[in-house]
């Protein structure tokens, strides 16, 4: 009760809530997994890429080198060999950024399913409030956002300064090596700095995601009303479930009448069952239960059975047998077979149809 009054969010959110969330675009993602998959996609393409480029760099600048007195300084002359320059960079540079830009892509979309939502690119006018953007600059989220980078910035840089400067020690005797063998060297230490990376990154994204799920499911949770309204809307309201049901019982009855009012007879307790049978011989291979009710239900079907002047045959035994035995619309069972005919055999004495008698026991055994 205390948590009702209160409005405290205590609940964990339901399917419902969280569905209603993603179609939003309210999801739990990290932004360290995209990150690390970048770094990821740097790390493969350093060994397999990066040689191949920096031999075609080089032979680039090799020809504006060599023939450096082959060009006029000039403003036209200038924007021709930088058009060139970057022309011949983007052949290179453009591959590698739709490489990242799919990489990002697929690893949002692992991690958070695709379901795309128009929700944020909708324009709303409180978006460009000037108070909730400095809020969202100065605020508890962006705070923590803030703190997580520093303290990765400076958890990468500390590892990386510890484990690489063994590599480094020998720095200034680089000049006096070959190419080939800086190039080497500068080669191991950015392996080397990348895999520091990936590693502590791969560490980082886990708990942040764990950290993000938690923070979602956290900001999702609802109050007990909550959940009970939510409920009640799923499934309906109870007064109004309990009226349909009553309304759906009550057609029933209806058609159930309708078919009492063409019954062959009516079997009682005498009071409070009775049973409705109708029989047709050229139709039904034995006779079908029409109608059955207890107490008022079966008030009802005797005042239409009077109506119809339909025979009511007192048989207590046959009529709670019948009852328990045997649904609406449903042929009587075998075992009673014997105990109907009899009936039946009455009905048809009363109604003049003793020579139907004969035709009658083919189904009676």
């Amino acid at each position: 009760m205390a948590d009702a009054e209160t409005g405290e969010k205590t609940e964990d959110p339901t399917g419902k809530r969280i569905s209603d969330a993603s179609n939003k675009g309210q999801v739990a993602s990290s932004q360290e997994i995209p990150s690390l998959g970048v770094f990821i996609v740097i790390a493969i393409l350093v060994p397999t890429i990066l040689p191949s480029m920096m031999s075609y760099f080089y032979s680039l600048n090799r020809k504006f080198i060599e023939n450096a007195h082959a060009f006029v300084v000039g403003r036209q002359d200038f924007e021709v060999v930088f058009r060139e320059v970057i022309f011949q960079v983007g052949i290179y540079a453009l591959p590698i950024m739709i490489v990242f830009l799919i990489t990002g892509f697929v690893i949002q979309v692992m991690q958070v399913g695709w379901n795309p939502s128009l929700e944020k690119f909708q324009i709303k006018l409180d978006k460009f409030s000037p108070a909730k953007g400095i809020k969202k600059i100065i605020g508890v989220r962006a705070l923590v956002e803030a703190a997580k980078g520093i303290a990765k910035i400076g958890i990468i840089g500390s590892v990386i300064f510890i484990l690489v400067m063994p590599l480094v020690e020998d720095l200034e005797l680089l000049p006096a090596f070959d190419l080939i063998h800086v190039l080497d060297r500068i080669k191991t230490i950015v392996l080397v700095v990348l895999a520091i990376t990936i590693l502590i990154m791969t560490i980082i994204a886990a708990l942040d995601f764990a950290y993000q799920k938690w923070d979602h499911k956290n900001k999702l949770k609802m109050t007990k009303q909550e959940v009970k309204d939510e409920r009640r809307q799923q499934d309906g309201d109870p007064l109004i479930k309990q009226r349909i049901a009553a309304l759906r019982i009550e057609r029933q009855r209806e058609r159930m009448m309708q078919a009492v009012g063409k019954a062959d007879v009516i079997i009682t307790n005498p009071t409070h069952y009775a049973i409705a049978l109708q029989y047709d011989m050229d139709k039904m291979p034995a006779p079908i239960l029409v109608g059955k009710g207890v107490d008022e239900i079966a008030a009802r079907i005797r005042e239409v059975a009077e109506q119809n002047e339909i025979p009511i045959v007192e048989n207590p035994p046959l009529a709670r047998a019948l009852y328990a035995a045997v649904e609406i619309d449903e042929e009587i069972p075998q075992e009673h077979y014997h105990a109907v005919a009899e009936v039946i055999g009455y009905v048809y004495r009363l109604k003049g149809r003793v020579n139907n008698l004969d035709e009658k026991e083919s189904w009676a055994g």
